[in-house]
């Protein structure tokens, strides 16, 4: 018999198991309890092992660092730094930031982001003082940690940022293509494109082929095919691009610059800040601007890709505290530039490689730097071979790569691609921080010009006049609003189409001073929405409930319904769609086409009109792999007049699409389970009967003694009929564990069973205690806004 245990959703929910369920605890447990938690600390990244490392995260350091390595010296010469410059940036930025940010699996370093930026200011300023430059931006993002301000950092537009990055992309590129044709880069991006002709009519064919292969490896390797490709693509490309460069200038002898790094006692280290005051001041900004709104970003996406990532046994990952992992990143920088290495970002790149790999905590980015650490100081000879020519092909294709067609079609998408352009545009033209400015302008003009551009059309159909409103309708729009209701014949009928989202109170009085004057004249006004369907007058005070955002309620103003022929309601329905949906998840159904459905989850539920399973579980194309049925029902296998409908869904979702759960869904006030209770067992057997049958064993469990009732947590069913829609979900859930194909994988360990009640006149879901093979009790817990630990797990 199932044990009938509530669940806590608050903080004193995650009991020992050793503590008694009620009562005061003894003083040997409360004693216990207390050294459990001062040796457990809430930010932990996993549960405590003998040794403290997990093996993921050892195997996971040494992938990053074999990216980490190459590449901290490619940005390093792409700036004009000191290579070791780069070994120090990277062998801080993975054991400071590390040890103090808020994203445990962020690998930061010297960036891509960041080389536009630190090669200005060494021409400018000279290497010591843009390591105190560096130190200065530790400070200043230290002092925006502390004011809490991460989150506003996120609200820049991605049009801009992707502008941004693609703009030092661009200009990485034209630098270091001087480098791999065995020329010098100038100092502008303008300038390096003058000079790439006369660049072209002298190249260097030792650098030429030495770069030619670096590029072609990293291009080629990701893409080996067979077992063979399986195999090699354990080596990072970079690691392998390098080594083959390498080796090809080591065995043909090829007389090339190349990696120089000086005794460490020769090391520079930073001086006061020496120049102009606003010069220093807005070189700091450039720097803690950029490098944070770089890092949280890459924060963010390491969350998203830690998420999609699948779950290991034992390992919770919290989500990044942004404030924190700019706190670890001023850190990270006041250390780097203290010791003469480059500004530090999160990278994307590693954090990327450091998720795939499978880091399980902030060890893996740990130990990465301690590697590049060790690598700085005993494998200089080793590095001291590698030609430049190859750092500089590796760090060009980096450059290209953030010019990323994904982000172009995304802001092509979203209509922000005018944004995008000028930013890239201004970046390549005048700079980082200049650029940004000037993209933040456009951004605001064209959202301006968004807000007050309104397109109003007027037609004459049928002796019907339709005045139609296209966009937000403020004052800037009244007077061509009213020179078109200027032109509605008076006594005319007529239908105003409001389409926008916002209307201020100037094109409010607007409105309704020509409704009152064009009524007093003999004439008809009907204000409707964009799916055609009625909406409250402006005049009008007592039919408030009505509003242009619910044409899909079935709401009843004062006036009462307004019957609607169902071809109508269809065809509107349709026609807005077409209008509104359709062109923002055209992008996304297409993908889905083409790739096929993967859907996570086996969603079994009631065809009850009021369940309305995308909205409930917030989910979206390709999300859910749907049954719905009359009274949410699991005919066993192999039972007499049984459905295969139902077991052949099943069977599809778990042995084709290899779903990782299952839920069935139950709901309030469910029609099935009402006919259950009072219809009698005997009489006409028609197909509803018949396939009410298939509820009978809900009924029985409910009546038995030998199976405790189903309630929800905190107060027991309302009536009957609500203990009976309870007691059908656990009992369908019985009823799923009788196909073999659900057996299986629940024996496997592959597979989760979920129990969902849903109370419709009250909006508010409820999740059956525990999952897979076993239920914890017949206990429904109530969903919460902010669902606890144990409705995340759950979930």
């Amino acid at each position: 018999m199932s044990a009938c245990v509530p669940t806590r959703t608050d903080d004193d929910s995650h009991q020992p198991p050793d503590e008694p369920p009620r009562g005061r605890p003894s003083r040997p447990l409360l004693t216990a309890r207390f050294k459990r938690r001062r040796r457990t600390s809430p930010h932990d990244d996993g549960p405590r092992r003998r040794f403290p490392i997990a093996g993921a995260d050892l195997s996971a350091s040494i992938s990053v660092f074999l990216i980490a390595l190459p590449l901290s010296l490619g940005i390093a010469l792409a700036t004009g730094a000191p290579l070791q410059a780069g070994l120090v940036a990277a062998a801080v930025g993975g054991i400071v930031a590390g040890w103090i940010g808020g994203s445990p699996l962020q690998v930061s370093g010297p960036a891509a982001a960041l080389t536009v930026v630190t090669a200005e200011l060494i021409q400018r300023y000279g290497w010591r003082t843009t390591c105190a430059i560096t130190v200065l931006s530790g400070l200043a993002q230290l002092g925006l940690a502390a004011l809490r301000v991460a989150r506003s950092a996120l609200a820049v537009s991605p049009a801009i940022v992707h502008g941004m990055v693609a703009g030092i992309g661009g200009t990485i590129a034209l630098a270091q293509l001087h480098i791999v044709l065995g020329g010098t880069p100038q100092s502008s991006a303008i300038d390096n494109v003058l000079g790439l002709p006369a660049q072209l009519a002298d190249l260097h064919p030792a650098a030429l082929s030495v770069s030619a292969l670096t590029i072609a490896l990293l291009l080629v390797w990701p893409r080996i095919p067979g077992r063979a490709g399986r195999t090699v693509r354990k080596i990072p490309a970079a690691l392998a691009a390098v080594a083959g460069a390498t080796t090809l200038a080591a065995v043909a002898a090829l007389s090339l610059p190349r990696v120089d790094l000086p005794s460490w006692r020769s090391h520079a280290l930073p001086e006061l800040p020496e120049g102009p005051v606003l010069g220093i001041l807005a070189a700091v900004l450039t720097v803690t601007l950029v490098g944070s709104v770089t890092s949280l970003l890459s924060a963010v996406a390491v969350d998203k890709l830690a998420a999609a990532r699948k779950e290991q046994p034992g390992v919770r990952l919290p989500r990044s505290r942004l404030d924190r992992e700019l706190a670890g990143q001023g850190a990270a920088n006041i250390v780097s530039g203290a010791l003469g290495g480059l500004p530090i970002t999160g990278v994307a790149v590693r954090s990327a490689a450091n998720v795939s790999a499978g880091g399980v905590s902030r060890h893996s980015t740990m130990l990465h730097g301690l590697w590049i650490a060790v690598a700085a100081l005993l494998l200089a000879p080793f590095l001291e071979v590698i030609p430049l020519a190859a750092l500089a092909a590796l760090v060009m294709v980096l450059g290209v790569q953030m010019i990323s067609i994904t982000h172009l079609r995304t802001v092509k998408r979203n209509r922000e691609l005018l944004v995008y352009a000028v930013t890239l545009a201004s970046v390549l033209v005048t700079g980082v921080l200049e650029g940004v400015v000037i993209g933040v302008a456009v951004a605001v003009a064209v959202a301006l010009h968004r807000l007050t551009r309104t397109r109003i059309t007027a037609d004459e159909q049928d002796g019907v006049h339709r005045v139609r409103v296209r966009g937000q309708l403020t004052f800037l729009a009244v007077p061509r609003l009213s020179r078109m209701l200027g032109q509605v014949p008076a006594g005319a009928e007529c239908v105003v189409e409001l389409d926008g989202s916002f209307m201020d109170h100037a094109a409010y009085e607007a409105l309704h001073d020509w409704q009152g004057s064009h009524v007093s004249q003999g004439g008809t006004v009907e204000f409707t929405g964009r799916a055609g369907g009625r909406i409250s007058e402006p005049a009008s005070e007592t039919h408030g409930c009505c509003r242009p955002w619910t044409p899909w309620r079935n709401h009843h103003c004062d006036e009462g319904p307004q019957p609607v022929a169902s071809s109508d309601q269809l065809a509107n329905g349709l026609s807005s769609f077409q209008r509104n949906t359709a062109p923002l998840v055209r992008d996304e159904l297409a993908r889905l086409a083409r790739e096929g459905q993967r859907p996570s989850q086996l969603f079994l539920t009631c065809a009850d009109s009021r369940l309305v399973t995308s909205m409930i579980t917030s989910s979206g194309p390709g999300d859910l792999f749907t049954v719905r049925n009359v009274g949410n029902l699991v005919p066993l296998p192999g039972e007499e007049s049984s459905d295969d409908s139902v077991a052949a869904a099943i069977e599809y979702a778990v042995d084709v699409l290899k779903v990782d759960s299952i839920t069935v869904c139950g709901h309030s006030g469910c029609g099935a389970m009402q006919a259950l209770l009072t219809s009698p067992p005997a009489g006409a057997q028609t197909p509803l009967r018949r396939w009410l049958r298939h509820g009978q064993p809900s009924l029985e469990r409910m009546k038995s003694r030998h199976h405790p009732w189903a309630r929800i947590s905190g107060r027991l069913p309302a009536d009957a009929v609500e203990q009976l829609c309870l007691t059908n979900v656990v009992q369908q859930l019985e009823h799923l564990r009788a196909h073999e194909a659900v057996a299986q994988r629940l024996a496997e360990g592959t597979l989760e069973l979920h129990g969902m009640y849903f109370h419709v006149g009250e909006a508010q879901a409820y999740l059956l205690a525990g999952s897979g093979e076993h239920v914890i009790g017949e206990v429904f817990d109530r969903v919460a806004a902010a669902p606890s630990a144990l409705q995340k797990a759950r979930v």
